[in-house]
C-alpha cells in the first residue's frame, strides 16, 4: 500500500467547487513532490465554512485505488 501525505489549503469558494461536483478532481503535490489527482467526492467531509485546509495523509492499494483519505493535522 502506497501512502502519501500532503497539504490542502482550499478558499471556500474553491472548496464549493469541489463539493458540489463543478470541479471532480483534485490534484495535488505530496510532500515528496509527487503528483496526487484523485476525485473530489473524498473532500466533501472535511468542507467548512472556511473552505478545506490541512494535512491529509492519503493511501492507495497496489492498484493506485484510493483506500483512505484522513486529515491528520492542521
Amino acid at each position: 500500500m502506497t501512502e502519501l501525505r500532503f497539504r490542502l489549503n482550499l478558499s471556500r469558494e474553491e472548496a464549493l467547487r469541489y463539493y458540489q461536483g463543478e470541479a471532480s478532481t483534485v490534484v495535488t503535490r505530496a510532500e515528496n513532490g509527487q503528483s496526487i489527482s484523485f476525485p473530489a467526492s473524498h473532500i466533501r467531509p472535511f468542507v467548512n465554512a472556511d473552505g478545506v485546509r490541512g494535512l491529509f495523509r492519503i493511501r492507495f492499494d497496489s492498484r493506485h485505488k484510493l483506500q483512505s483519505l484522513e486529515r491528520i493535522g492542521f
